[in-house]
């Protein structure tokens, strides 16, 4: 009996690695890269585009917009199943991080820089 179960458990074991497909390897690196490319924009365009817009929602709009092929291309790495609530967060993260950007540029405070801070117990800058 102890025969059989070792065969068995030698047969699950080499089954392990199939679960992680060898295009992830080149897949991480693929979206870590579209990430900074997006980024990338997206900063080089809130520089630009802060000063310009006295709202800072219409701004960040107008700074997703300029990148939205960046983002697109992002969502095409990342989503390989076509899942539309994932592509729908990759959208909503890059506006979100649009308006930070944006914020950024102008010298304002983000609010979610300030609970990151806070979380750290660190004072965040701005703030007294």
């Amino acid at each position: 009996m102890r025969f059989a179960v070792v065969p068995f458990i030698l047969l699950l074991g080499a089954c392990e690695g199939s679960f992680v497909s060898v295009g992830d390897r080149w897949h991480t690196p693929q979206i870590e890269q579209a990430y900074v490319a997006r980024d990338v924009c997206l900063a080089r365009n809130a520089a630009t585009e802060a000063p310009v817009n006295i709202d800072a929602a219409v701004a960040a709009r107008s700074v997703a917009q300029a990148c939205s092929s960046q983002t697109e291309k992002l969502v095409a790495i990342a989503n390989r199943d076509g899942d539309s609530k994932v592509a729908t967060n990759i959208r909503q993260n890059s506006q979100f991080r649009a308006m930070g950007y944006v914020l950024r540029a102008r010298g304002q405070v983000n609010p979610s820089e300030v609970m990151e801070q806070a979380a750290a117990g660190r004072t965040p800058l701005g703030v007294e």
